[in-house]
């Protein structure tokens, strides 16, 4: 059995609820808050606990440092490209990916990992703006 930490069960609480899916340094400078002696080693050390727990999810992004999510639950997730911000993607359901993988493998599948890629919508809207030349100086 797994000894009981307030420092885990901080952090899976600082977690629960956030849909902004931050980073190790961003829950460690969090945490100090209420630990002012906690170490990020620390941190990083629950971080990989509670994902290996399955409590918590571990998202490498291939964009700048891993993210946490505090829903456990399947879903997917859209990983922004340009600033590379991640969001919840919890309205589609792509479980026949599974039995499309499944038809020409003799082994057995048992789920599958999708991110999905491109510009989120504040990025999507700054590059139409620039595009426009909309956050151009204009010289008189």
């Amino acid at each position: 059995m797994l000894k009981y930490s307030r420092q885990r069960e901080s952090i899976k609480n600082f977690l629960i609820g956030r849909y902004d899916h931050p980073t190790a340094e961003t829950i460690y400078e969090n945490m100090k808050r209420e630990y002012p002696r906690i170490s990020l080693g620390t941190v990083y050390r629950n971080l990989s606990l509670l994902a290996d727990l399955g409590e918590i999810q571990k998202l490498s992004t291939g964009i700048g440092p891993d993210r946490f999510d505090g829903n456990s639950a399947p879903h997917y997730h859209f990983i922004c490209k340009d600033c590379g911000c991640v969001m919840d993607l919890m309205a589609i359901n792509l479980d026949h990916i599974n039995i499309l993988a499944a038809k020409d493998f003799a082994g057995e599948i048992e789920g599958h990992y999708a991110h999905f890629f491109g510009r989120c919508p504040g990025c999507q809207t700054k590059t139409a703006k620039e595009s426009q030349g909309g956050d151009t100086p204009v010289n008189v």
